[in-house]
């Protein structure tokens, strides 16, 4: 059974950094997509960042050259720097890791992890 283990949310006041933690463990199947997602209260989920096994990036607009995503292959753990942190990016945020085996896609997330932005 795959393990996603968030870490790194917390409370931070604007113009401030945090840097969010994923570590997969449990994967059946090769991890083919790593990424974070955030959803804020009476707001869908969105994509956040996401990184590809060739190393392939996709931002958000609203986080495109302020969250770095990076990804650790050894370890299999997804890492998401948040810098320049503004009240708008106050979310819950999750991790997604993307799976293929057997010709199928298979997603599984984190339980979330509480970001807050003060202004």
């Amino acid at each position: 059974q795959v393990q996603l283990v968030e870490s790194g949310g917390g409370l931070v006041q604007a113009g401030g950094s945090l840097r969010l933690s994923c570590a997969a463990s449990g994967m059946r199947f090769s991890i083919v997509v790593m990424g974070w997602y955030r959803q804020a209260p009476g707001k869908q989920r969105e994509l956040v960042a996401n990184i590809s096994n060739d190393g392939s990036t996709n931002y958000s607009d609203s986080v495109k050259g302020r969250f770095p995503i990076a990804r650790d292959n050894v370890k299999n753990t997804v890492y998401l720097q948040m810098n320049n942190l503004k009240p708008g990016d106050t979310a819950v945020y999750y991790c997604k890791v993307t799976t293929r085996g057997l010709g199928a896609l298979k997603h599984d997330w984190g339980q979330g992890t509480q970001v807050t932005v003060s202004s």
